[in-house]
Order: structure tokens, then sequence, then C-alpha cells
């Protein structure tokens, strides 16, 4: 499974694949949005996991996009 990252940094979100020096995306919408445009983008790469990080840093949630992707069966 592809994994990518969603991080704050200098004023936009950049969307970065796994141990990747550059953004896959650069994002200049608020956080809603750039989830929104980060879900979109991993779809259409494929199927893959989010892992959503804290505009102070640090870890927030992981979404996996499609669901149906998700390697747990857990609610929440």
């Amino acid at each position: 499974m592809k994994n990518f990252h969603l991080v704050h940094d200098d004023g936009v979100y950049k969307l970065k694949k796994e141990n990747a020096q550059r953004a896959s995306k650069v994002i200049d919408a608020n956080k809603p949005e750039a989830i929104k445009t980060a879900r979109d983008f991993i779809q259409n790469q494929g199927g893959g996991s989010l892992k959503i990080h804290k505009n102070s840093g640090g870890f927030q949630e992981e979404r996996t996009y499609p669901r149906s992707m998700d390697p747990k069966k857990s609610k929440g």
C-alpha cells in the first residue's frame, strides 16, 4: 500500500509520498479542503494510506482510500 503524509509547511499543505524528498502535490487551501484534495489524488493513484499531521507538528490521524483497502476492520 502506498503511504502519503499531509503536512502543513510554510502556509500551504504538502502531500508527500513516504520517503520522498519532494511533494507530490502542494495544496493552497484550508485543512478540510486539503484533505479532500489529498483523498482525490490518492484515489487517482490507485489508493493508499493518508497520514494527516497536526499543523503544529506531530501525528493527527490516518485514513485509507478507498475504504475497502483498510487493513483493519475496526470502528473509527
